[in-house]
């Protein structure tokens, strides 16, 4: 007999048993010992932007979009690069001869806040026809050079702008702010621009701006009173001249030129309402009471807060004989005395306590008994 048994003298459990731990054995060095499929490198190709919007104010167009975090593989970025800005006077397939770039470095917050990137293009002085359009797109290059393809792309009027408005004046008045400018020099004819000047408003403090009024651009002094705002507040009033350019199919496009020179108006209203006008008086006696009326013609201001009355006998310096303002155009003076005459005129008030001067006079006697 042999130290060593064989295979196929052991037991049927024993030989299961044994087969088993092989096939273990087996199964554990191909598990540690395989390294995976290789994952392919990446391309690093910055996903085209596809948010870009375009400004226009004179002849600086402002590009904003939103930085790119992510590859083509919607992998994180690893990598910066340049980005291209393309300009054309058509739409663009590609990016021929940029009208500038920037450097952007690998984006530092992923999976963080949005970034966004801006550009300021200044077109050139070289205007096409005034109904034309700049197009324009950004286009993500990595280091290599190496580019997804063209953003989305946006448009800007190519019509020309004129020179921001000289000389802008603001002067408080009565019947509101009287703003006026220097003329501003207009171009040959050109059938399918208009110009308009527009005048801004903001109040201090306030981080938006309202529109005050338009004027057409001709050769006479240009000017407007604006009536829009508060007494009592500060505003800031700057001018631009819009260029308004009509188009094939009817509808209009407006391009804003530079800003003139902001001037301040601090709205303190001095000014009183008018004189208050045609004031009569009539005696009246239909029982043991005498009284005299008194009515004139209504003041029309906004802020008018009412009347007052001033009587006045021979000798003796015009007094005020009511309490509070008077809201209607009338008064009845039921402190008269038999046989005495009586001097009366009327100013208005507004409602922050600027009085007119007093009306002309009218007198009325009281019969004696």
């Amino acid at each position: 007999m042999t130290p060593f048994s064989s295979f196929d003298d052991k037991p049927l459990a024993s030989r299961l048993a044994e087969l088993l731990l092989l096939l273990t054995a087996i199964l554990l060095e191909t598990a540690c010992g395989s390294p995976g499929v290789p994952m392919p490198p990446s391309l690093e190709l910055a996903q085209p932007v596809t948010d870009l919007r375009a400004t226009r104010k004179g002849d600086k167009v402002t590009l904003t979009w939103t930085a790119p975090v992510h590859t083509t593989e919607r992998r994180n970025m690893d990598q910066g690069g340049t980005i291209q800005i393309c300009r054309s006077l058509a739409a663009m397939r590609h990016c021929d001869g940029p009208a500038g770039h920037i450097q952007f470095n690998r984006p530092g917050n992923k999976g963080g806040a949005t970034q966004h990137e801006n550009y300021q293009d200044r077109l050139p002085p070289a205007s096409p026809q005034p109904s034309a359009d700049y197009f324009y797109a950004v286009n993500v290059q990595n280091s290599y050079g190496k580019s997804a393809g063209l953003s989305n792309q946006v448009e800007v009027p190519a019509a020309p702008t004129l020179a921001a408005p000289d000389q802008l004046e603001a002067k408080l008045t009565a019947d509101g702010v009287d703003l006026s400018w220097a003329p501003t020099p207009v171009p040959g004819s050109v059938s399918s621009l208009r110009f308009v000047y527009r005048i801004y408003r903001r109040e201090s403090g306030a981080t938006q701006d309202s529109i005050a009024g338009e004027v057409p651009v001709s050769s006479g002094p240009p000017g407007l009173i604006d009536r829009g705002f508060q007494w009592e507040k500060t505003y800031d009033y700057r001018a631009t001249v819009v260029t308004v350019v009509a188009r094939t199919n009817g509808a209009e496009q407006q391009v804003e030129g530079d800003d003139s020179v902001s001037v301040r108006v601090i709205a303190h209203d001095i000014f009183p309402p008018a004189t208050p006008t045609g004031l009569q008086a009539v005696f009246s006696r239909p029982g043991q009471k005498p009284f005299i009326d008194l009515v004139w013609v209504p003041n029309n201001e906004a802020d008018l807060a009412g009347y007052n009355v001033y009587r006045s006998e021979a000798g003796s310096q015009p007094k005020k004989i009511n309490q509070e303002p008077l809201k209607a155009p009338a008064y009845r003076d039921t402190q008269v005395s038999l046989g005495h005459q009586y001097t009366y005129s009327v100013s208005a008030i507004d409602v922050r306590g600027n009085e007119s001067p007093h009306s002309e006079e009218a007198s009325e006697s009281v019969p004696p008994p």
